[in-house]
């Protein structure tokens, strides 16, 4: 199944240096997520090629304007294209005042049915449960009501040993009940019949994507993401420029390297850049002096989770 990140915006608070403003596209399998919606994001839709129509979710994680000033754009093109498929909008409390609103005063009935959730963002709150995957939200500190996001696969079944099958006649019950992760007794005599150790492998990794939103540096945000296969972390700014960065409640990219080493998360992507970077190589290198494994967000670049297997 794939599971994979594009960017769409990388920059903070203005578009600047041909880069747009904060939003990424979060597919796993055949369902899409927008995760903030900056002002200009439809445009990117079309020069990157995303499929709208996949799209069933979008989350805002708070009311600054380069994080959701592009969805009322959005949310009228999805009904000038006759979207009909429902569409859940994940916001803090306002956004649904703002969507209303503009609907009101453009009389603007929608042709497809528009679902608000407001979010706690004072707590982990679990947002999606989808049959394939589920999405968290847990609170950031910034100067407003602040979420990140968390996205993590469903617990995958054992893999079964295809030679044992082959040796053993195994009924569909048990069969599932390996795959769940049970051994299988003799009902009446409590023998075990069929162990997992014996005719099961352990399940593929199960793949996470931490989605960090603009906050000031805070580690009591690592048990939200421990040990995660991919984490965005906002560098708005480089470490000259660290007290610029504690008083606007924002991180260094140093700090989001710091942050990633001590939730031994896997990769570590930097993003909403300051407009006073044109060029991002400073950075990239003060983050990878802490965390190697540090990449820029570039838009239009997809980050691959890739499916492993332990065994």
């Amino acid at each position: 199944m794939d599971f994979h990140v594009t960017i769409l915006g990388s920059n903070s608070a203005a578009p600047a240096h041909d880069r747009n403003q904060t939003s990424q596209i979060v597919t796993i399998g055949r369902v899409s997520v927008l995760v903030d919606c900056g002002e200009g994001t439809q445009i990117q839709f079309r020069k990157f090629g995303v499929k709208t129509s996949r799209i069933e979710y979008i989350l805002i994680s708070h009311l600054h304007g380069d994080h959701y000033l592009g969805l009322m754009g959005i949310l009228s093109t999805f009904h000038l294209n006759k979207r009909t498929k429902p569409l859940t909008v994940f916001g803090p409390k306002g956004l649904d005042e703002i969507i209303t609103v503009q609907l009101k005063y453009g009389n603007i009935k929608l042709n497809y049915p528009l679902n608000f959730v407001l979010i706690n963002p004072k707590e982990k709150t679990k947002l999606i449960d989808h049959k394939f995957f589920e999405v968290y939200s847990f609170p950031t500190k910034h100067r407003v009501p602040c979420t990140g996001f968390f996205f993590a696969e469903k617990p995958k079944p054992r893999n079964l040993r295809k030679e044992m099958l082959f040796k053993h006649k195994l009924n569909l019950e048990a069969i599932n009940n390996l795959k769940a992760g049970r051994d299988v007794f003799d009902e009446e005599s409590g023998e075990l019949l069929f162990s997992l150790e014996d005719f099961t492998y352990p399940p593929a990794h199960r793949r996470s994507y931490a989605y960090s939103a603009d906050t000031i540096y805070d580690p009591d945000l690592i048990p939200n993401f421990e040990s995660v296969d991919l984490l965005y972390h906002e560098s708005t700014f480089m470490e000259s420029e660290k007290e610029r960065a504690h008083e606007t409640f924002h991180s260094t990219a140093s700090q989001a390297a710091s942050i990633a080493k001590q939730a031994n998360a896997k990769k570590l992507l930097l993003g909403h850049y300051s407009v006073r970077y044109k060029e991002l190589d400073g950075l990239l290198l003060e983050a990878q002096e802490v965390f190697p494994n540090t990449e820029l967000s570039i838009e239009g670049k997809t980050h691959i989770l890739e499916e492993w297997k332990p065994y």
